[in-house]
């Protein structure tokens, strides 16, 4: 394909259903809105934006020729990624078993934590690798390699931002006022299993 607006129509498409397909970035968000409010919710917005902008630069610029060149590399980044989902999920778990407390809503702790799980979330990764291998060309010109990461730090933004705004209305949190546990002890065993999956697949 070495049409620009082919290039990104293509970029644009894939990308989209990547993010809306429910992972542990969209599980994070839901989360943290559901549990901390909309401030916080949009904290983690951030830093998966920051995530995903790291990732598609990186995807732009050949690193799944690293990963080819550096097979141990790579293995270790998937490895990394499944102990942070991992540690998430226990924790999740593990608090929600405590008795109840207010939650602070500060949003440096959430930024922090939707930076981690984009950046250690073996999804983005693989997508973002094969995404730029598939659509763009070797030697694609660098105004439209940086105007498809801009598309994609723009689609996950715009996606997860409507997740938080969704999940922070009067009714949401009034299910997760009378659910919170259970939903807080699912969300941890779904990202245990993400995590689980990784490891047993490099291992």
């Amino acid at each position: 394909m070495s049409d620009p607006l082919g290039m990104l129509t293509a970029v644009a498409g894939l990308w989209t259903v990547a993010v809306v397909t429910p992972g542990p970035n969209a599980l994070l968000v839901a989360r943290l809105a559901a549990a901390r409010g909309r401030g916080a919710g949009l904290a983690a917005v951030g830093g998966i934006g920051l995530g995903t902008l790291a990732w598609s630069l990186s995807g732009f610029f050949g690193v799944q020729a690293l990963f080819v060149f550096a097979p141990l590399l790579y293995r270790g980044l998937m490895l990394a990624g499944a102990g942070w989902l991992l540690w998430l999920g226990w924790r999740l778990i593990r608090t929600s078993t405590l008795p109840a407390r207010p939650e602070r809503a500060t949003a440096g702790p959430a930024f922090r934590a939707g930076l981690l799980t984009c950046l250690s979330n073996p999804k983005s990764m693989l997508l973002v690798a094969s995404l730029f291998a598939t659509v763009m060309p070797h030697g694609a010109p660098l105004p439209v390699g940086l105007a498809a990461v801009a598309q994609m730090v723009a689609i996950s933004l715009l996606w997860y931002g409507a997740v938080v705004l969704l999940l922070t209305t009067a009714r949401a949190a009034g299910v997760y006022a009378r659910a919170g546990r259970w939903l807080d002890r699912a969300a941890g065993a779904i990202f245990l299993g993400f995590g689980l999956v990784v490891v047993g697949r490099e291992l």
